[in-house]
């Protein structure tokens, strides 16, 4: 501006503020003095300073200090006295910073993002529930799912007609009881169920340390909702469901499924079952030998030289941390294993109520058995001691059902 200044006597103000793109009127009006700003008067019909203290003094009583000014002057009226109007009443209490919103309002804390880290199963677990459509419109079956989030196994599952912190309490001791392990970690997001005084009590008795997900972040809890889709986009997967017989027996085929027969991408394309029982290395070497014999028979056709064995991930996060320790990672403390892992058994529907069912069972079987039959479990895993193998005699009983396979 000093420069344009300079050259106005010369090229004239307005062809100068023009080439700037400056406004003419603004040139002049900055170049104004500024004058002085005047008080306004107070005007005639003001209160005086004595009435006003009087005014502050009487909303200062007793029987008005928890009444707003409305009903102050309705109350004044009604014996015959008029101070001052509602207006003037807030001005004054405004003017004395003692006028504020009276309603509590909804105050949104600083969430912290969950860090977890898994190193081996039975490590983190995380679950959730989701919907599955019927017939009936407005009726949903609801599923409850358990995953390891190191192996992508499933540890358990529960199919009912309804969502409730009894069925969630039930479904994560069961589990627990029925694997022989506690995780260190049980990871959810803020759903009703997820955060019930029932769960968190069985959590805290557990000695299983709680997390849960920022609210409407699906990504803090990315395997539960992986899982999911993998599950309503399998191809057998209906539009509707018939009802909870129906949904059961889809669930009855779909784990058993996933965890021994689907290749999981994330784990070099072996099946969750073999990565939870310790077959990873086994499974991958077998696999290495077999790209070797066919290397040394055709080695023109690796083109990218001899094979790698591929490996398992070091470590499985939910948002990895910022900080970690010399080696990349940051474990946990270790886990409180009450047992060795045992093979969970499916169990028949329990009869909750004469109007609500629930179904629940889990995927450790090669190949789901039928639900009259009696289910023995995984050869290859113990049973402990204490639980009872489900039969036809005691299939009705709850306190001998297990939510895990």
């Amino acid at each position: 501006m000093s420069s344009a200044m300079n050259v106005m006597p010369t090229t004239g103000v307005v062809a100068i503020l023009v080439a700037l793109g400056l406004s003419v009127a603004t040139f002049y009006r900055r170049r104004r003095p500024a004058e002085p700003r005047t008080l306004r008067p107070s005007p005639a019909r003001a209160l005086s300073a004595g009435e006003r203290e009087d005014v502050l003094a009487l909303l200062h009583a007793p029987r008005f200090v928890d009444k707003s000014p409305a009903e102050v002057l309705a109350t004044l009226l009604e014996e015959g006295h008029f101070p001052c109007s509602e207006r003037t009443m807030y001005r004054i209490l405004e003017a004395n910073s003692e006028v504020r919103e009276r309603r509590d309002q909804l105050r949104h804390p600083a969430y912290t993002k969950p860090e977890l880290i898994a190193v081996r199963p039975s490590q983190v677990w995380t679950w959730d529930i989701t919907k599955l459509r019927t017939h009936v419109k407005f009726e949903y079956l609801y599923l409850y799912v358990i995953i390891d989030i190191y192996s992508r196994y499933i540890v358990g599952w529960l199919l009912a007609d309804r969502e409730s912190a009894q069925l969630a309490e039930r479904l994560v001791k069961e589990t627990c009881e029925k694997h022989g392990v506690t995780p260190d970690y049980l990871h959810a997001d803020r759903g009703s169920a997820m955060k019930s005084k029932l769960l968190s009590q069985l959590l805290a008795q557990l000695d299983i340390e709680r997390s849960h997900s920022r609210p409407h972040v699906s990504n803090d809890n990315p395997f539960s909702e992986s899982q999911f889709k993998t599950l309503k986009y399998h191809p057998s997967f209906p539009e509707k469901f018939g009802g909870l017989d129906d949904g059961l027996a889809f669930c009855r085929e779909f784990f058993p499924w996933y965890n021994e027969h689907h290749h999981h991408g994330a784990l070099a394309y072996l099946t969750p079952h073999q990565v939870h029982y310790g077959q990873a290395e086994e499974a991958l070497r077998q696999r290495h030998e077999v790209l070797l014999t066919a290397y040394q028979a055709h080695p023109e056709r690796f083109v990218a030289g001899p094979p790698r064995m591929p490996t398992l991930p070091r470590a499985v996060y939910i948002n990895p941390p910022a900080s970690t320790s010399g080696d990349g990672l940051r474990p946990p403390s270790e886990p409180l294993a009450l047992s060795s892992g045992s093979a969970a058994n499916e169990m028949k529907p329990l009869l909750v109520s004469p109007t609500q069912h629930i179904a629940a069972g889990g995927a450790a079987s090669s190949s789901p058995a039928p639900i009259e039959g009696i289910h023995t479990p995984n050869p290859s895993c113990p049973v402990l001691p204490g639980l009872a193998l489900l039969t036809p005699s005691t299939a009705a009983q709850p306190s001998t059902g297990g939510a895990a396979r």
